[in-house]
């Protein structure tokens, strides 16, 4: 997959004419990492007081959720994100969830999903994992939430600021080879070992 236009360092993209739809599409880092952190804390002491499960249990639910956002966010980002429009609508379904984000990858207003979509997304996550698991959904979720808050926080990061010089220079790194040399590689974000896995990992 080749770089459809060349990613500009600075702007806006336009993805609705509505003000107000323009708007929403905005988000500032800030908030959706307090608001999960915040419901991952109150899930997670919740099902731990109603004794739901012990907390040694829980702390390894919680890894466990953690580790399921890493390969729900390969996944998204792989065949989601990245699908290929075979239609007007599809084509601006892929520029409004990620293609204007690619265009505009500088745009530090959009490097996390509105606030509306993300609690409507985790809330159906939360139902999902009840009906699976029960009541140990409380230790799961936050793990899972948690992990989009690492996600974000890696995020905007590799796009805010100057490559640092710790080991998180490699996810700055191989992020930047996803958005300005191979966009058909190098989905993952938080970590890139589910690129080693589905052989995505972009070549040297």
């Amino acid at each position: 997959m080749a770089l459809k236009n060349k990613p500009k360092n600075s702007g806006s993209g336009t993805v609705f004419k509505n003000p107000l739809l323009e708007k929403l599409t905005k988000t500032h880092i800030s908030v959706p990492l307090i608001l999960f952190g915040v419901i991952s804390t109150l899930l997670f002491v919740y099902g731990g007081r109603e004794g739901h499960y012990s907390w040694l249990l829980g702390a390894g639910l919680f890894v466990a959720g953690l580790m399921a956002f890493t390969l729900i966010e390969y996944i998204m980002h792989r065949f989601v994100f990245h699908l290929t429009p075979k239609t007007p609508k599809q084509e601006k379904f892929a520029y409004t969830v990620h293609g204007v984000h690619h265009d505009y990858p500088k745009d530090k207003d959009r490097l996390a999903m509105p606030i509306p979509m993300s609690l409507t997304l985790s809330t159906g996550f939360f139902f999902l994992y009840k009906l699976i698991m029960g009541n140990f959904v409380f230790a799961f979720l936050p793990g899972f939430l948690i992990g989009y808050a690492s996600y974000l926080g890696v995020h905007y990061m590799v796009h805010a600021f100057q490559p640092p010089k710790n080991f998180f220079k490699v996810l700055w790194v191989h992020h930047g080879i996803h958005h300005y040399k191979d966009p058909g590689n190098a989905f993952g974000v938080s970590s890139p070992f589910w690129d080693f896995i589905f052989r995505t990992m972009p070549k040297k």
